[in-house]
């Protein structure tokens, strides 16, 4: 079994436009003369890799504490393409994709709203990305609360450069922060090693 971290060190990726930034306080440190080591941090909910809930732009959405579990374990593929996806691209692409899809796209792939569209009727219950939003700017809100409203979790924030396409298990399970629309995760593929049957 090969592991892959597909996390970004959350102390070290950029925040989203507009978001305030990430701040760390040494409240207590050996070196200068405490018992032990102890760090504050101060950040959005979307903190590095993260899951957004549908919550998150959906008023009667769920909540990150509420998802169920199993969204976040199980069979996954991870697609390499890049660009704004059409309803019309996700249609083409959605017989070859598990119930959780990847895109990997060097932070240049996003959904369209007609794409959010296909996949709300789909059978998919995540989509990630290795953006800092599976959205265009252009079409932030209704791509989001499009898969919200369906109940799709969203993986952003991914780093998948050592990824290649295919099938994995996915592990991303959220931090439990109760209410919330979003909590980090540390995101992590399983690949299978190939070899001789014995």
């Amino acid at each position: 079994m090969i592991i892959h971290d597909i996390s970004r060190d959350a102390l070290k990726v950029p925040v989203f436009d507009g978001d305030p930034q990430t701040k760390v306080e040494q409240l207590k440190s050996i070196e200068n003369g405490d018992e032990y080591n102890l760090s504050a941090v101060s950040a959005t909910s979307h903190l590095g890799t993260h899951i957004d809930a549908p919550l998150h732009f959906c008023e009667d959405g769920s909540p990150i504490d509420k998802v169920r579990l199993n969204t976040f374990y199980g069979k996954c593929t991870v697609i390499s393409v890049r660009g704004i996806l059409t309803g019309d691209d996700v249609e083409r692409l959605l017989p070859y994709c598990k119930r959780r899809v990847l895109f990997h796209g060097e932070g240049k792939t996003f959904l369209s709203y007609s794409a959010a569209a296909v996949l709300a009727s789909s059978r998919v219950v995540l989509v990630g990305t290795d953006a800092n939003s599976i959205a265009p700017a252009f079409d932030e809100v209704k791509t989001h609360y499009e898969l919200a409203r369906a109940g799709i979790v969203v993986l952003e924030n991914l780093n998948l450069s050592a990824v290649h396409d295919g099938e994995y298990e996915l592990s991303c399970f959220p931090i439990k922060l109760g209410g919330l629309e979003a909590a980090p995760c540390r995101a992590i593929l399983f690949e299978q090693e190939k070899g001789l049957n014995r």
